[in-house]
Parts: structure tokens; sequence; C-alpha cells
């Protein structure tokens, strides 16, 4: 199988494991860099040390939900340009809005496509 034409870092934030596993497999299959954290701090630290492309990220997390952690990111990350796509079982309309109002990029609700989750990460890949 054919690698993408563009390769990135992509960083998976989701407390299940077997979903975060599941997900990180996936995208390397796709030919990408992936890192995994199951909180919002291993989050900021993973990207710290390699500053993701694309984040992947649930809302329903430990601690700090996946809208802080994308504050928290954005903020380290500066203007990097990073991708942050929520991928969550919250898909009522306040969860949509509330994306929006957060400065996410997009919102998939659980269980995502994957063959669209490919095609987006496809879309940006060739648009950087």
């Amino acid at each position: 199988m054919a690698g993408p034409s563009v390769r990135m870092r992509v960083l998976v934030v989701e407390d299940n494991a077997d979903a975060a596993r599941s997900a990180a497999a996936l995208v390397r299959r796709w030919g990408h860099d992936v890192r995994v954290a199951f909180d919002g701090p291993t989050a900021l630290r993973e990207a710290s040390e390699d500053e993701p492309d694309v984040v992947l990220l649930d809302i329903g997390l430990p601690g700090m939900d996946g809208y802080e952690v994308a504050r928290r990111l954005r903020e380290l990350l500066h203007e990097k340009g990073t991708l942050f796509v929520i991928i969550s079982g919250y898909g009522a309309e306040k969860d949509l809005l509330r994306s929006k109002e957060e400065g996410i990029d997009l919102h998939f609700v659980k269980p995502v496509d994957p063959a669209e989750l490919k095609a987006v990460l496809e879309r940006f890949a060739q648009a950087r």
C-alpha cells in the first residue's frame, strides 16, 4: 500500500485505550506518524515533543475536557496551523455548536467513517 504524498504528524487524544489504539493503527496504515495520549496533560507533553499537524481529539477526557486540551494546544503550537478534529460520542446540536465556538475545525460523531476521516486528512495534507 502506497503511503500518502504528504506524511503528517498526528496526535490521537482519547481516554478509551481500545479506541485510541484503533484510531492510531488506522492513521499509521495511511502512512502518517502517530502519537497517542490518553489524557490532556499527556497530550500537551506529546505535542511539545513533536508538534502535530493534526490532532484527533475526544471531548470526554478525564480532568481536562477536549475543548480545554485544544485551547492549551493552540497556545503551545502558536500559529502552526494545526488541524483540530473532534471525534466524540457527544453529537448533540449544542456539542457541535460548542466545537464551532471553540475553533475546532471538524466535529465527527463516533463511530467515524474511516473513509471520511482519511479523505479529510488527505485534503489537509495536500493543502499544506
